[in-house]
């Protein structure tokens, strides 16, 4: 920037701005110079990757596709395509550019991170083990290896592998928050408060969505309390907002308010699909419908059938609530007995 102000322009000074501002997480600076660059006859066809990666951290996805396909064919490119396919629920897509990725760590985590938000999780943890033993210095990866141990409800396991990493960096705000998450699940809401405290204090101004993360999980963390002041404008920021606003609805009985917030979200992990088996439940006895209540039977069985939580409390609560509903109270009974 001093350069580009005394007029000492160099060739590549417009790419390092961009550069820099796209990995200070400040998007909007770097697309802007990107876009600029892509407008000169001299641009270089790598630029057009990087504008495709800063279009997609901002969400904007289409824009994202077509930038990256004007760009020479790169690794960067295939993982960009990767994410992209993913984003648009291209199973085609995303099995192509699958077959392109290499064994390399930067093809394996995106690899890592596809299985994470499909839910793959033992799956993410087997790859950012293999790359650990391998290189070691690479402690954040202990903060995914947690965040997925925490996902599969393995809390205790969790906090071991996230405290190595807290060790070397005490003031990580995604690692203090998931600790407070860990704490929820292991203990109760004023643990997990209590863990927070300190973060709550330290959280900069500039770090915006670290203080809607904050926000967001006091809400949970207190039982609800200040959910219609906190949680609707976050729906569209933390997907689990959404979730825990319907959640909250329920709790106030209002029913058609958790239905209308829900009833368009295509589910994609077990906690989505009991919930909006909930809430179809809820709905179908309110209004006596049929049509709803079929719908929350087959919710219930998606989750209680599948092979990931036949097995667990949640799993074996849906079975019992599908046979409820089918008015089947003998297996009922089956069911809730075996979680005692």
């Amino acid at each position: 920037k001093f350069k580009r102000h005394v007029g000492e322009q160099e060739e590549d000074t417009d790419l390092w701005i961009g550069y820099s501002a796209f990995h200070l997480g400040d998007y909007k600076r770097a697309l802007e110079e990107y876009e600029a660059l892509t407008k000169q006859p001299s641009c270089n066809p790598d630029v057009w990757v990087n504008l495709g990666c800063t279009y997609f951290f901002l969400g904007m996805y289409t824009q994202a596709e077509q930038a990256a396909l004007k760009a020479p064919k790169s690794r960067l490119q295939n993982r960009l395509l990767f994410h992209l396919a993913h984003k648009f629920s291209d199973e085609k897509k995303l099995m192509s550019s699958h077959q392109n990725l290499q064994d390399i760590t930067e093809d394996q985590l995106s690899l890592a991170s596809i299985h994470y938000m499909r839910s793959h999780y033992q799956e993410a943890i087997d790859i950012y083990k293999r790359i650990l033993l391998e290189n070691r210095e690479y402690l954040a990866l202990n903060v995914y290896v947690a965040l997925c141990y925490y996902k599969l409800d393995y809390y205790d396991v969790s906090q071991e592998v996230l405290a190595v990493y807290l060790q070397q960096v005490p003031d990580s705000t995604i690692a203090l928050n998931l600790k407070a998450c860990n704490y929820f699940r292991l203990y109760n809401g004023k643990a997990a408060e209590a863990e927070l405290k300190n973060l709550i204090d330290s959280a900069s101004s500039s770090f915006e969505f670290g203080k809607e993360l904050i926000k967001h999980n006091l809400v949970v963390f207190r039982g609800g309390e200040g959910a219609l002041q906190v949680l609707p404008p976050l729906v569209d920021v933390i997907p689990e907002a959404r979730l825990n606003l319907v959640i909250y609805y329920l709790r106030q009985d209002d029913v058609q308010e958790a239905y209308n917030l829900i009833k368009d979200l295509e589910p994609t992990a077990p906690q989505e699909y009991v919930l909006k088996g909930v809430v179809n439940a809820a709905l179908g006895q309110e209004m006596g419908s049929k049509d709803h209540l079929k719908i929350a039977q087959q919710f219930f069985q998606l989750v209680g059938e599948s092979t990931s939580e036949c097995d667990t409390i949640p799993g074996r609560q849906c079975m019992s609530s599908c046979f409820f509903l089918h008015k089947e109270f003998r297996n009922v009974l089956i069911y809730l007995n075996s979680v005692k």
